[in-house]
């Protein structure tokens, strides 16, 4: 015992003198380090990030603009498969009612994704961010790694033809989403039609080399260990080292209501724990984000002392995780003071992390 807790120390150490850990010793602090000493280990390292006691948040709408999906992932709840009678592809007149209601809301992106539709051709999704960016020139934060890699297949064109031609008709950053856990033992059981580890990593890397952004994420607490966990930022790790290209981290627990796998979700403490552990590990991410969505106002707060210093999204409109049976709902008011009562600095942001307009914003 006493031998681990002096590993324990002398990793602690090293973090404190801003040395990168291994992933051997990232796993011993999963497995051994007190959650106290995580945390403090994982404010100071963001403390170090974003002196400024900012914390950020951005407001806009998730709209899924079909649920129909031919992936079957046993973690979704969301998607009916092809010819489903509660299948949906949303017209052009929903997607403008939706993003003129964000705009309303002060909204400065729309984060837009959905199932794999096997009818969808390339050019509807062309025709689709054309319209958004002619019609509202709102920024399109939209389609997930495996929506790419399966509009790669029906179109037979790679994935840099398709991220070029996405990019020309108003592609303006990619959301992290469909990463789950980056380790295809995992992905095989659990999303065996879904985009590969190494295609997830492809389409990320080749959205850098094009000059577009992109967050990501990592789903746990189902089926992956505690090394697969280590193993996926280490992926997520190394692309940063080589492009620099992600804004943000964003790990949430799995929700298994309604899904085809049975396993107690996930406890506070273990988010407490893997978000700490994400901050520490992912020392070449200027962002970590806060998973209210998933765990509620009062963990959203705590985790502003386990490494977050982003509240994420005000989520006027969130499906996937509902769909699971879990919904929390925050208005901008309320994330504002939610961060506020936290000892922070509120501050609403848009996609790359520069700040909105500093208009007077009271909570």
């Amino acid at each position: 015992m006493m031998g681990h807790q002096k590993l324990v120390s002398d990793i602690a150490a090293r973090i404190r003198q801003q040395k990168r850990i291994s992933k051997e010793e990232a796993l011993e602090l999963h497995r051994r380090a007190d959650i106290n000493l995580l945390g403090a280990l994982a404010h100071e390292i963001r403390l170090k990030k974003h002196p400024d006691r900012f914390v950020t948040y951005v407001i806009d709408r998730n709209i899924n603009y079909t649920n129909v999906c031919i992936s079957g992932c046993k973690f979704c709840a969301f998607f009916k498969a092809p010819g489903h009678s509660q299948g949906y592809v949303l017209s052009k007149e929903e997607l403008a009612k939706k993003i003129l209601e964000t705009k309303k809301l002060g909204g400065t992106q729309i984060l837009l994704q959905g199932g794999l539709h096997p009818d969808l051709s390339l050019e509807f999704y062309e025709d689709m961010l054309s319209f958004i960016k002619k019609e509202f020139g709102i920024h399109c934060h939209a389609f997930s790694p495996p929506e790419i890699v399966h509009f790669a297949k029906i179109s037979s064109n790679s994935i840099k033809e398709v991220l070029q031609r996405l990019k020309l008709a108003g592609l303006d950053s990619i959301p992290g989403g469909g990463a789950e856990i980056l380790v295809d033992r995992v992905r095989r059981q659990t999303s065996p039609n879904k985009a590969t580890s190494d295609e997830w990593l492809d389409v990320m890397s080749t959205a850098h080399g094009l000059g577009i952004k992109t967050t990501a994420t990592m789903m746990f607490g189902h089926i992956e260990t505690d090394e697969e966990r280590i193993e996926h930022l280490d992926k997520l790790r190394s692309l940063q080292d080589a492009t620099n290209g992600f804004t943000a981290f964003i790990p949430w627990p799995f929700q298994p209501g309604n899904t085809e796998i049975k396993c107690k979700p996930a406890t506070s403490h273990e988010y407490l724990k893997v978000l700490a552990i994400s901050r520490i590990y992912l020392d070449n991410f200027p962002n970590i984000q806060a998973s209210w969505v998933t765990q509620g106002p009062k963990i959203a707060q705590i985790s502003l002392f386990y490494g977050a210093n982003d509240f994420g999204s005000t989520m006027i409109e969130e499906n996937v995780v509902a769909a699971a049976g879990v919904s929390h709902r925050l208005s901008e008011n309320k994330i504002r003071q939610l961060i506020t009562q936290a000892g922070f600095v509120p501050k609403q942001r848009l996609m790359d992390y520069t700040l909105a307009d500093e208009r007077d914003q009271s909570v």
